[in-house]
């Protein structure tokens, strides 16, 4: 007995994981540094170049809207090529879009390094990391991508007091700079050492099995079954666009709350260390919330699950809308930011199992990108709409009540979503 087990192989941890920790790393500089981190530098750039808010946040419009504009195109790009060779390509158009930010001093130049930010952003981010992760798992699918998706969440938590610091010793160019340095030094050697499309490329098969998942049509073991949905013929259907819009109302109204909430908060009279505080208490709850998310939709339908999310969202906002006349307002903004993270946490998890369960693997990509580019509107234009309130009225609160009736509407419309009749395998 002895013997035989000291013939047997160690078992190794399956490659997938190793691609989970990196799709996780790839998430944290994603969102830690294109998103958690804006709102940062609304006050700075305000005090320095004399832009108003809404100039500001523009910017951000721009760089979530080239976020989702380039998805599709990402997308086809992933299916037919592979996310090896356009991952690298991704995170140096991001850290160089930084680059140029950090060397601006021109409204104009601010938005052109955001727009090649967004470009960059998109080929290393959502789309070819989901897609890598759903090729590699199919029974523990939901469970893997909440994992990587919990580094959009640890991005706020790692990159918000980062860059708060960098405001505080150095200045904003300075912060800029190091997140444009920082991404590419991870970003490029990691793909191209680490990042592989299918297990079939590692000679493995999905979740680590010794053979192609039972019931598959696909003997190479790719990721799962070689019929899906081609783009055109999801947009054909119902549950779509029933997704497109639920997520573009709620990331509207998320993102546009999350943008405002550094600036409300000192706005009513809490120092910058405890907004950026609070920012990160959001990241922290976004990370636990797409772990949980995903675990989640391996055992309840994706589109319940999201529908608990953009409820926990819609519960966040209405205690916002409280603080200012609250008699204790600081544990309402705690409650609130940890309730909001939580509740974004659910969007990627949810929506990638929502692409792959609705619409299939096949064209996965170019599915998960169109989807990805709906919610990409509502998050690229909450935070202008937030400033542009602002400016015009000299408070958030109108954004915040838009925010919380799109919340109100997107969960009925995520419960009406029902799989589509499965088309016939293309030639």
């Amino acid at each position: 007995m002895t013997n035989k087990t000291a013939r047997q192989p160690k078992r190794r941890v399956f490659y997938g994981y190793y691609l989970v920790a990196v799709a996780f790393l790839f998430m944290v500089l994603f969102s830690g540094c294109g998103v958690f981190a804006f709102s940062l530098f609304v006050r700075p750039l305000d005090v320095s170049l004399g832009w108003g808010r809404g100039q500001v946040m523009a910017g951000f419009t721009l760089f979530y809207l080239m976020v989702g504009l380039a998805s599709p195109v990402v997308g086809r790009f992933v299916d037919r090529y592979g996310a090896r060779p356009v991952m690298p390509v991704g995170g140096v158009l991001m850290g160089l879009g930084f680059v140029i930010v950090s060397q601006m001093d021109t409204l104009y130049l601010f938005y052109f390094g955001y727009t090649v930010v967004g470009i960059g952003a998109s080929a290393m981010g959502l789309v070819p990391c989901s897609a890598v992760i759903s090729n590699w798992f199919k029974r523990k699918r939901g469970t893997a991508v909440g994992l990587m998706a919990g580094g959009i969440g640890a991005g706020g938590v790692v990159m918000a007091p980062f860059v708060g610091y960098m405001l505080s010793h150095f200045d904003w160019r300075a912060a800029y700079l190091a997140m444009g340095v920082l991404i590419i030094a991870v970003t490029v050697p990691l793909s191209l050492c680490v990042i592989r499309t299918r297990p079939s490329e590692k000679g493995l098969y999905p979740d680590g099995d010794s053979a192609p998942p039972v019931g598959s049509d696909d003997p190479t073991g790719e990721g799962g079954d070689k019929s899906g949905f081609t783009l055109k013929q999801a947009m054909k259907s119902r549950a779509f666009w029933l997704i497109a819009v639920a997520l573009a109302f709620s990331n509207f109204a998320n993102m546009s709350t999350l943008q405002s909430s550094a600036p409300f908060l000192e706005d009513i009279g809490f120092p910058t260390a405890v907004a950026a505080s609070a920012v990160g208490v959001i990241g922290l709850g976004s990370g636990t919330g797409k772990i949980l998310f995903g675990w989640l939709c391996d055992r309840i339908q994706a589109h319940h699950a999201c529908a608990i999310g953009i409820a926990l969202q819609l519960s966040a906002v209405l205690l916002l809308l409280f603080t200012v006349h609250a008699d204790s307002p600081t544990a309402l903004i705690w409650a609130y930011a940890l309730l909001l993270g939580l509740g974004i946490g659910a969007w990627l998890p949810t929506l990638s199992m929502l692409s792959s369960t609705n619409f299939g693997l096949l064209f996965y990509g170019a599915v998960f990108g169109a989807l990805n580019l709906a919610q990409s509107m509502g998050t690229a234009t909450g935070p202008l709409f937030s400033g542009l309130v602002h400016d015009a009225v000299g408070s958030y609160m109108g954004s915040f009540i838009a925010a919380a009736f799109l919340l109100a509407v997107a969960i009925p419309a995520i419960l009406m979503v029902k799989k589509p009749v499965r088309p016939m395998r293309e030639p």
